[in-house]
């Protein structure tokens, strides 16, 4: 990094948003910076835990199966989000996802087919070789390849702009703090979810038993920044993309070894061993990101999923093993459960379960009848032992109060104007298309389409 220097493009993240927008500006001729605020052996923000991302496709295309056209993509988007999405740019989105792969396998990117167990991601997700570590590794390559500027350890601490036109930034780094400046300026810097005070200002005392699935310099600082000097802001500070994880993970950066994605082939109870929930009401790729956000609604936000033999084998399971007993009653004790109280909740679902033909990989006919909350599918008694429990917290992700952006990426101000030279991608202005909801692998798509359009926006304007 060159005080002395005005760079064409300053990227202030480390991610797959920020990568794309670096590799595409520099692409274009542009000198670009990227700072990245962790640790060289941290870098890569939340996408370094990914493993996928959401693909559009009109036939098998390695490694989708089948056919995901525009179409249907859309109205899963409109299914998990309840209609809270700009159309426009989330049509963006998908129209974008067409081509990425091809950009993506010519920056170092590969491919394999998708996992098994319960995600039914073959014809939706093309899956990284190596996961969400090797991708960022090679953008990384990619990125040096092309003569991009990386400083690690560089936190964006402050934002200099007058008039609505960026012109610098204060960085932290080595413990002093230094000016960069820069024509162009791509926010890529994630959302807020990794400040426990401001999630406290949204969740109040329950974001205390919250846990941070991804990195933990995610802070928002840039987006309070953007937020102080005008930025129009999209989203509700509560909504994110959280899911359920396995309770003994830690407070940060568990990473998606944590989630726990058997919930379909059991019942989940809260501390009062109760159901709350229709644990098979859809397919988990369109349901797995509401569980967190129902967790964390319950008494200590906290549950516990409850499951037996059968259901071994049938799901990717979580890092650390589900905790283990021969009998209902034993299983709550070592929960922490009223035995009793869990006993009637298993009994009275048992007593419901109705025969069908049970299939994990679709929507199948195993239903209950006369319960509340039903079980809408994969509904099977619970009475072969061992029987078998993950506890649960509320894991977040990323939340979704981030910046108001265009088709061009450029951020917005309160008046409804795009600012002249500033975009953003990925995290920071996800929430443009995510009110609410989730779909696997969208994160990543709307990182990697943002990411390109504001790093050529960028170099456009800076050249101009």
């Amino acid at each position: 990094m060159d005080p002395g220097r005005t760079y064409d493009v300053l990227v202030a993240g480390g991610g797959n948003a920020a990568l794309c927008a670096a590799l595409t500006a520099r692409s274009a001729g542009a000198s670009v910076l990227l700072l990245e605020s962790a640790p060289r052996h941290f870098r890569g923000g939340n996408s370094r835990h990914t493993r996928n991302l959401r693909c559009m496709h009109d036939g098998p295309a390695h490694p989708l199966t089948g056919s995901y056209r525009a179409e249907e993509y859309w109205q899963d988007l409109l299914d998990v989000t309840g209609g809270r999405t700009n159309e426009t740019l989330a049509r963006m989105v998908i129209a974008g996802t067409a081509g990425c792969r091809d950009w993506m396998t010519a920056h170092g990117v590969r491919f394999q087919p998708s996992l098994g167990g319960a995600l039914h991601l073959s014809h939706t997700n093309a899956f990284f070789l190596g996961g969400g570590k090797a991708l960022i590794n090679a953008y990384y390559r990619a990125a040096a390849r092309l003569g991009v500027e990386v400083e690690y350890d560089a936190e964006v601490r402050d934002l200099d702009i007058a008039d609505g036109r960026f012109r610098g930034a204060s960085v932290a780094r080595d413990g002093r703090a230094e000016a960069v400046r820069a024509r162009t300026l791509v926010a890529a810097s994630g959302g807020f979810q990794a400040n426990l005070d401001w999630l406290r200002d949204a969740w109040g005392a329950a974001a205390d038993n919250f846990l941070i699935r991804g990195t933990p310099y995610d802070t928002g600082r840039v987006l309070r920044a953007l937020m102080d000097r005008g930025a129009r802001t999209t989203g509700d500070p509560t909504q994110c993309h959280a899911v359920a994880i396995d309770g003994r993970a830690p407070r940060f950066d568990g990473g998606i070894v944590t989630r726990v994605d058997c919930i379909p082939l059991g019942i989940v109870v809260n501390a009062r061993a109760e159901r709350f929930h229709d644990e098979g009401e859809d397919l988990w790729p369109k349901r797995y990101a509401i569980w967190g956000r129902l967790v964390a609604r319950q008494p200590g936000q906290t549950a516990f999923v409850v499951f037996d033999a059968r259901a071994r084998g049938l799901f990717i399971p979580p890092m650390l093993p589900p905790v283990e007993a021969p009998s209902i009653r034993a299983l709550a004790s070592e929960l922490g459960l009223e035995p009793a109280a869990l006993e009637r909740t298993v009994a009275a679902y048992n007593a419901a379960v109705r025969p069908g033909a049970f299939d994990h990989t679709q929507l199948d006919t195993c239903s209950t009848a006369g319960l509340t909350p039903p079980k809408s599918h994969w509904a099977r008694r619970l009475d072969r032992p061992p029987f078998c429990a993950y506890p649960l917290r509320p894991g977040i992700t990323f939340t979704y109060l981030g910046v108001a952006v265009d088709e061009r990426a450029r951020i917005i101000w309160q008046d409804g104007k795009p600012a002249d030279n500033l975009f953003a991608a990925g995290e920071i202005m996800a929430g443009n298309i995510l009110g609410q909801g989730y779909l696997a692998g969208l994160g990543m798509s709307i990182g990697t389409v943002f990411g390109r359009k504001a790093g050529e926006e960028a170099a456009r304007r800076a050249r101009n």
